[in-house]
């Protein structure tokens, strides 16, 4: 029995062919020359996220008056979101590590991170012992080295922690224990927020660890390029009563997340900069952009401020 490869039904378009179907579709497009550059930078399927909420699948037209420097500026828009995203999140990154360590270090011993009775469930300290291994492993660092050649290997909580992906570190939090002097009443005390009495508050573990993973996924997707403009993201941060928009989203997405930076900022002024920042690229693009199509509520600053 001769054993043939599947034949994907659509061909590959050139880019000849991939301009032709935007007319053909009815986008307004005024100069072919700008349109061949950016589908031979960028690429057609890239940019299909950013036309597709014109796309009418019925009649197989874009809405009228669709321009196609408009979705470049979409584009555009997307990219400067996304470095000025992943900058701040750096800076959260950053304070969190340093923060993490401060607080494990309570215990007075380097090796803390090898101690199994700081966490709560011990078959999930092991998988985490065994990611930590295998990101200790595969760095490069110079702390790393200088531990292999001088300290028989051991490598103290506080270049561990250095070295860790943010999302192994949001899982180490997650599984340390709680209560009175613990590491976790420690590092949550440079997290507090308002509650509902005006009291200062510790935000739970649980709410802790969901900013931090919430947070942590946006990273990977400002990281590799992702589409964050119109997009819904599963992920759900718990957000404070006095952000949460009326009705519920039926889904996730930027809003929640910019509020899960929020709670863990840096300090206050990196974050208002950052929101400041966030308003003029906003503003600047207002013309392509939907606020809908970012999650985001009318009064979306208020919230971001602190």
């Amino acid at each position: 029995m001769g054993c043939f490869m599947y034949q994907y039904p659509k061909q590959i378009l050139t880019i000849a062919q991939q301009v032709q179907s935007y007319i053909d579709a009815g986008m307004t497009i005024t100069s072919r020359e700008d349109v061949e550059d950016a589908l031979k930078s960028i690429g057609f399927y890239r940019l299909r996220g950013y036309s597709f909420h014109l796309y009418d699948n019925s009649t197989k037209k874009y809405v009228p008056g669709t321009k196609f420097e408009d979705i470049i500026k979409l584009y555009q828009f997307d990219q400067e979101l996304s470095t000025l995203i992943f900058s701040m999140i750096s800076k959260i990154e950053v304070a969190l590590r340093v923060r993490v360590v401060e607080a494990l270090l309570v215990y007075g011993d380097a090796l803390i991170l090898q101690d199994s009775s700081i966490f709560k469930e011990k078959k999930m300290y092991w998988q985490n012992i065994s990611t930590i291994a295998s990101e200790i492993a595969r760095s490069n660092d110079v702390f790393i080295k200088h531990n292999f050649d001088n300290h028989e290997g051991e490598v103290p909580v506080w270049a561990v922690v250095e070295v860790l992906s943010f999302g192994t570190l949001s899982k180490i939090i997650k599984n340390l224990k709680t209560g009175i002097g613990s590491a976790y009443s420690m590092l949550a005390s440079n997290y507090q927020y308002t509650s509902k009495k005006r009291n200062l508050a510790n935000p739970s573990q649980k709410m802790f660890a969901s900013w931090v993973q919430a947070v942590s996924i946006l990273r990977n997707m400002c990281a590799h390029n992702s589409r964050i403009y119109n997009r819904t993201i599963h992920t759900t941060p718990e957000i404070l009563d006095a952000d949460k928009v009326t009705p519920l989203p039926v889904h996730n997405g930027l809003y929640q997340i910019l509020l899960a930076m929020k709670y863990l900022r840096s300090s206050d002024e990196e974050w208002m900069l950052f929101v400041n920042e966030l308003d003029k690229l906003i503003q600047n693009n207002s013309s392509v952009l939907s606020l809908t199509a970012m999650n985001m509520p009318i009064d979306w600053k208020a919230h971001l401020s602190v």
